[in-house]
């Protein structure tokens, strides 16, 4: 059993997303812990701090990962078009501006990550901005999909009562796997709303070990649905 999990992380771990999503977990735990640890000491330092060093050098290598992701998610969004036609047309409509906003979050983190480098001569931290608001939009749109997502599978759960075992297990599933993206998304979008300018909501309000917290609550979801055979892009 023991031979068989180890075969399974090392073939997770072989893969882009696979590792993408260890390093994220990785990488928010480190500053769960850090921040639970350093509590109002500031600046942190000891342990505390190194383990929010390396929350901070994870973070980066996801960010430099990044630079290839936008050939995928054009790959996505094209495939997917306007949807399919028998799929609701609301849920169509929030799928394709999730989708635009995945696209455009892209090259503007880009364009931040080269100035914050020297590559380009720009100010970085309106692109860090820009780039973090549609992916707070990607997030809410993505919400609201899953919302409606729900509302249709529970309606369908109320007329089919007579429906086959098998059918209310599978559509069950569904339901259970809404609600955990609606969970991530929303842990992802209260630290998203943190990370924008001061003065909107409650930016800039969460201390390191909250941001830790939500992040490392939000991947071990995506983990969790990918072992089941789901999908998350949780950035």
């Amino acid at each position: 059993m023991a031979a068989g999990a180890l075969s399974g992380l090392v073939a997770a771990l072989e893969t882009y997303r696979g590792r993408d999503r260890a390093v994220r977990a990785l990488s928010y735990g480190c500053q769960l812990a850090g921040g639970a640890l350093a509590g109002p000491q500031a600046p942190p330092s000891g342990l505390p701090g190194s383990l929010l060093a390396v929350s901070a050098q994870l973070s980066a290598c996801r960010t430099a990962l990044r630079l290839f992701d936008d050939f995928a998610m054009l790959s996505y969004s094209c495939g997917y078009g306007l949807g399919p036609k028998d799929e609701d047309g609301l849920v169509r409509g929030l799928s394709v501006l999730c989708n635009l906003a995945n696209q455009l979050y892209y090259p503007c983190e880009h364009i931040a990550w080269a100035a914050d480098a020297g590559i380009v001569r720009v100010g970085s931290q309106k692109w860090w901005t820009l780039s973090t608001a549609l992916w707070a939009f990607s997030l809410l749109l993505g919400i609201l999909r899953s919302l409606r997502i729900l509302f249709q599978l529970r309606r369908k759960l109320r007329q089919h009562n007579t429906s086959s075992p098998l059918s209310r297990k599978k559509t069950q599933a569904q339901v259970k796997a809404e609600v955990l993206s609606i969970l991530t998304d929303m842990a992802d979008l209260s630290n998203a709303i943190h990370w924008l300018p001061p003065g909107f909501l409650w930016a800039g309000r969460f201390p390191p070990w909250l941001v830790g917290l939500l992040g490392t609550i939000s991947s071990l979801i995506g983990i969790y649905q990918a072992s089941r055979g789901g999908s998350s892009e949780a950035v």
